[in-house]
Formats: structure tokens, sequence, C-alpha cells
């Protein structure tokens, strides 16, 4: 049996955001927390910045 990931997060989900620090450091802590990388990014440009979108899902979901 897995345990499931902390504070009722869901197993699978999405991090979107500008490509910048923080959005680095948003998926940093969700792999620290054990979540694993789903496929590579997804990145697009939205006239202004570079959008990024990163799923992480839980291990043995």
């Amino acid at each position: 049996m897995t345990t499931p990931p902390p504070d009722g997060l869901p197993v699978y989900r999405v991090l979107t955001g500008p490509d910048d620090a923080a959005f680095c450091r948003r998926v940093s802590e969700a792999l620290e927390m054990g979540y694993r990388l789903h496929e590579g990014p997804s990145v697009t440009f939205d006239g202004e910045r570079v959008i990024v979108a990163q799923a992480v899902v839980w291990p043995g979901a």
C-alpha cells in the first residue's frame, strides 16, 4: 500500500508559471516531498515571457 501525498494533495499535479526561480522552487519542493516528474515540461511563450508546465505524480499512483 502506498502512502498518500502530504496535506491532502492530489496524486497528479500540473505546476505552471513563468520560467523563473519561483517556478523552479515549486517543482523542487514537489520533488523533495516525494513527487516524481511525469514526462518532460511543456513550454510556451505568451508574447511577453516563457511559461512552463510540469506534471508531477506521486509514486505508486
